[in-house]
């Protein structure tokens, strides 16, 4: 009877209207966009537009991940720590705005009288910026959210939503993506125009979201004051929770199997699958399910529960890219062409199941260490989590280099069946590999639903 009156409790206070979830999930548009396009477009730009050597940019994110060790966790406290009218997590958005539109625009439009070692020191800031800047929104948003709500299911409708407003940025990204492959068949000036003109507009648009999100959100003014920790405790207590801990390792693993996923599409549609121009319909194959399927998600999570639902993502990633292995031996380019579609579609499905099911239950976890410190780190946990992603993608980065280098890649050139082995068993068995270890790992996580309404319910009698 407990348990039940105390949902009732949780939904009749917690529950969300559509106008603060559109608030919450709006500026991820912008990031999304921002985000695919860095990742996709900024390496061509910079070796083919501005002809700065690849070794050069791969050092320029090589520091931009070590830098990440100190910019998130600093962000992740300074943001637990604010005491603000306007509240710890929207201060830091609002104060955001300027640096993430300056440095997207900045990395897009170099002076042209730019050249050798001040062309490179332009790039160097504005991309060190741009993530920099990115931390200073994404880990006090992330956090934002888990204060929005303390439902344990209406935490999932908010974070589903931000997932699908962040991937629709991401489809849109890939148009711009294209319109700036189409410049580069006319000349190096209407790149650089096309790249201005929409960094320009993407800024505003991002800016303008950020700005009405902090205008339309509201923060739990109980909620301030409650972290008293020193940065290494905050990060001391995020390890020492045993919840925390799994999650963390679990998003690891996961993370190397998705990270390689970005790094290799291009090349699996022009060296394997034969059919480089259809790298972005691959791409939007995987996205368009990977947002569409968040309303599926929802439901299907209140009736088997988040954790098994997560645990069925992890197995459904893990079999679609597994299947990728598969390509190399398909003798037909239709065969090939209609296996990777159909493979892509469900990865995307599975993909949009993540999205919605993570940060909800790393959400959980925070409520748990309120239970036990007393404290509202919603920073540092979700600066932790940023971590591990990032570290995830610059390991992969790293081996993947190595991987074609020793696997006898030549760019350009119709690759060796060793060299083909070598992408998909990158692309398709290690994934499949560390999604199935991160659904056996994660079978072991224990904070449910009537846990969590159990803490819930203590948190309350204390209060």
């Amino acid at each position: 009877m407990t348990d039940i009156s105390t949902r009732a409790v949780d939904s009749q206070q917690d529950n969300l209207s559509w106008s603060v979830i559109g608030a919450y999930g709006l500026p991820t548009v912008g990031v999304g966009y921002m985000y695919l396009l860095i990742n996709l477009y900024i390496m061509k730009f910079s070796t083919d537009v501005l002809l700065i050597a690849p070794a050069v940019m791969g050092t320029i994110f090589g520091v931009s991940r070590v830098w990440d060790a100190v910019s998130d966790p600093l962000v992740g406290y300074m943001s637990d720590k604010t005491r603000h009218p306007l509240g710890r997590r929207r201060l830091w958005l609002l104060i955001s705005i300027v640096p993430v539109a300056g440095t997207f625009i900045m990395v897009f439009s170099p002076p042209g009288e730019l050249s050798g070692y001040q062309l490179i020191a332009w790039m160097a800031v504005g991309v060190i910026g741009f993530y920099s800047a990115m931390t200073i929104f994404i880990v006090p948003h992330m956090s934002l959210g888990a204060e929005l709500t303390l439902n344990y299911h209406e935490r999932s409708r908010l974070y589903g939503l931000r997932h699908a407003s962040y991937t629709i940025g991401s489809i849109v990204a890939l148009v711009s993506m294209q319109l700036l492959i189409n410049a580069e068949q006319e000349s190096e000036a209407a790149v650089r125009l096309t790249a201005f003109e929409l960094s320009v507009l993407a800024a505003l648009v991002t800016a303008g979201l950020i700005t009405y999100a902090v205008v339309k959100l509201r923060e739990r003014p109980d909620f301030q004051g409650r972290f008293n920790a020193s940065p290494f405790g905050a990060f001391r207590d995020v390890w020492q929770n045993p919840h925390a801990k799994l999650v963390l390792v679990v998003s690891f693993i996961e993370h190397i199997g998705s990270a390689v996923i970005g790094l290799l599409t291009l090349y699996v549609a022009q060296y394997v699958v034969g059919a480089p121009g259809l790298a972005p319909a691959i791409i939007l194959a995987y996205m368009i399910p990977s947002s569409a399927s968040v309303p599926m998600w929802i439901p299907l999570s209140r009736k088997f529960g988040k954790i098994r639902l997560w645990m069925f993502s992890m197995v459904l990633t893990g079999l679609s890219f597994g299947g990728m292995f598969s390509l190399p031996f398909i003798d037909s380019l239709d065969g090939r062409i209609y296996t990777i579609f159909l493979l892509a579609f469900f990865a995307g499905l599975a993909a949009g199941c993540g999205g919605t099911i993570a940060p909800s239950v790393q959400s959980d976890i925070i409520d748990y260490d309120e239970y036990k410190s007393g404290e509202r780190k919603e920073g540092s946990y979700f600066a932790a989590f940023n971590f591990v992603f990032k570290s995830a993608a610059g390991v992969m980065i790293f081996i993947t280099g190595y991987v074609l280098q020793f696997s006898g890649f030549v760019p350009n050139q119709e690759q060796t069946f060793v060299v083909q082995i070598a992408i998909v068993g990158l692309y398709g068995l290690l994934p499949l590999v560390c999604y199935v270890i991160g659904a056996i790992m994660f079978s072991r996580f224990t904070l449910d639903e009537s846990e969590h309404v159990r803490i819930r319910d203590a948190l309350r009698s204390r209060a």
